[in-house]
């Protein structure tokens, strides 16, 4: 925590000293320069920080999101396909399972499983303590891969299931009943049941005019759950005891570290509005009627 002497310091460094408005000013100007002052607890700029925690966390993330959209979409499409059959009925209600179970519990849950009983995976970490591995971009994987280091990839593979898991589960449920309720809105139009009455194939009208169509609402539901991996990184990190932007927020939280705490909230507002901005973007590719002039 923050001794009364470094508060005294970083008070003076940042003009906190000065009327409200005065230091309100100083802060504004600040954060448009990137400079959101020093960690009251490391000493180190919050810039530096910041950038020393999100590459494991975009790792992290982009396990999470990537292995919700691999599986809810094809999830989605054949529950829609196949309304009412054992395959959507079991499948919805693991779905819904999987959004109702909190990010700590299905944690703990798969270390239980897969970690203490099967010992099948590593509990916690990033990487085994006996590998090392240079690091240039701090993204684990793509580190190993750039090195050339496969025992440091498959290590950093493992310690990342669980936790990639755990992060991607309530993304893939919610992805995949908005896929299924998008594709049961497309299937009944008339121009699936036209291209069906040309003699089109089973697969090539679900998948290339049924689903198309459909991506919209999932594109911009995959953004918000992009979105909210930030919140459940923090758990996951946390459980897991990862480095990364979520890990930092907590020790930052109950160190008292305001000027941390500041810079991390900023940058998960900022990360949310540049993902809503992609996801804008991408509108026009998945619908060719849609343009930006």
């Amino acid at each position: 925590k923050a001794t009364p002497q470094r508060l005294a310091e970083v008070r003076q460094e940042m003009g906190l000293n000065q009327p409200l408005p005065v230091q309100y000013g100083l802060f504004l100007a600040n954060a448009a320069r990137g400079n959101f002052g020093r960690s009251f607890m490391t000493k180190s700029l919050v810039t530096e920080e910041i950038r020393n925690a999100v590459p494991p966390t975009l790792e992290l993330s982009l396990i999470g999101i990537g292995l919700a959209i691999l599986v809810a979409i094809p999830v989605g499409v054949l529950s829609a396909t196949k309304q009412y059959s054992w395959f959507d009925t079991g499948s919805m209600t693991m779905m819904l399972l999987g959004v109702s179970m909190p990010v700590f519990w299905s944690g703990l849950l798969l270390m239980l499983i897969f970690g203490v009983v099967l010992h099948w995976l590593p509990l916690s970490g990033v990487i085994s303590d006996r590998v090392t591995l240079e690091h240039v971009t701090g993204i684990y994987l793509l580190d190993s891969v750039i090195t050339g280091n496969m025992e440091a990839f498959w290590s950093t593979l493992q310690h990342l299931i669980l936790p990639g898991i755990t992060l991607g589960l309530i993304p893939l449920a919610v992805i995949s009943r908005q896929t299924r309720s998008s594709m049961l809105e497309v299937l009944q139009q008339d121009y699936i049941r036209t291209a069906r009455a040309k003699g089109l194939g089973h697969s090539r009208v679900n998948y290339k005019h049924a689903l198309r169509n459909a991506l919209i609402p999932v594109v911009t539901v995959v953004g918000l759950q992009v979105g909210s991996l930030l919140s459940g990184a923090v758990i996951t990190e946390t459980v897991f005891a990862r480095p990364g932007m979520g890990r930092l927020a907590v020790q930052a939280i109950f160190g008292r570290d305001y000027p941390l705490i500041q810079g991390i909230v900023l940058f998960g507002a900022v990360t949310v509005v540049l993902i809503n901005l992609m996801v804008d973007l991408l509108y026009a590719y998945v619908d060719p009627r849609i343009h930006y002039s």
